[in-house]
């Protein structure tokens, strides 16, 4: 017949395995009541929020939840990105923020600012607005927003397409992107300054639509050197079609 009863050297390790937790939910219960690992110092990363977290201080080490902490701080915080808490033993607590870096304004019922992720969140109190792309023709599909969320919608991930494929264009390394509509993603279009800020003239429109925007910036590239500096003289260029199509100012 086989055996009824696990072997002897089974429940020896299982029973050794049995003391050995007993003994560690123990020691944790001990540590978590010893002074010597109390919060005494909170040190916190030089581009952090202005909040001095002393909260913290006086709290056990082992006792705070790293990750809840963490997902509460950057509700506070939105325009931080990420937010991680590191302890350093005894009695130390490291705060490590990374800031978010808005790459577009979005004009919806107040303008918000877009970092690369999608996340819509505003500039903190007193820092300098940044000369960006205005992303326009989302009020109707953004409604409440919430600092920190990540909004994947397909007007706006098209916006941060042609502002990804234009950056990494050498081509297009002297245009600046001023505007970017989407209101219509068949339509999609964005404005170009080519004369720096010279007064008088007007923003380059580039048709370009919602399809291929790498090969199609590709193309822009191409067209805007063989042009050279009679750029100015174009109204709009777009790029829908097969062909590109080209519309001067003083056309009839």
């Amino acid at each position: 017949m086989g055996r009824l009863f696990p072997p002897a050297s089974a429940v020896i390790k299982v029973l050794v395995l049995f003391i050995f937790f007993l003994l560690w939910l123990h020691l944790t219960k001990i540590l978590r009541k010893l002074d010597y690992f109390k919060i005494k110092d909170i040190i916190v990363q030089a581009q952090s929020p202005p909040g001095d977290f002393l909260y913290l201080k006086g709290s056990n080490i082992f006792a705070i939840d790293l990750k809840k902490e963490s997902r509460r701080i950057s509700e506070l915080y939105p325009e931080f990105k990420n937010v991680r808490l590191i302890r350093i033993l005894p009695d130390k607590l490291f705060l490590d923020f990374a800031r978010r870096k808005a790459i577009a304004c979005v004009k919806l019922y107040r303008h918000v600012y877009v970092d690369e992720e999608s996340s819509l969140f505003d500039l903190p109190d007193g820092q300098p607005v940044p000369d960006l792309p205005l992303i326009l023709g989302l009020e109707k599909r953004i409604f409440g927003v919430k600092a920190g969320r990540k909004y994947n919608i397909p007007e706006l991930s098209l916006a941060l397409a042609i502002i990804k494929e234009k950056n990494s264009n050498p081509g297009l390394n002297n245009y600046k992107v001023r505007r970017i509509d989407v209101a219509s993603m068949a339509s999609a279009s964005f404005f170009v300054n080519c004369q720096g800020d010279k007064a008088g003239i007007p923003d380059l429109e580039i048709k370009i639509g919602q399809d291929n925007i790498k090969e199609k910036m590709n193309i822009l590239a191409g067209l805007f050197k063989q042009v050279g500096n009679r750029v100015d003289s174009i109204k709009y260029i777009d790029l829908r079609f097969k062909e590109p199509v080209i519309k001067l100012w003083d056309a009839k």
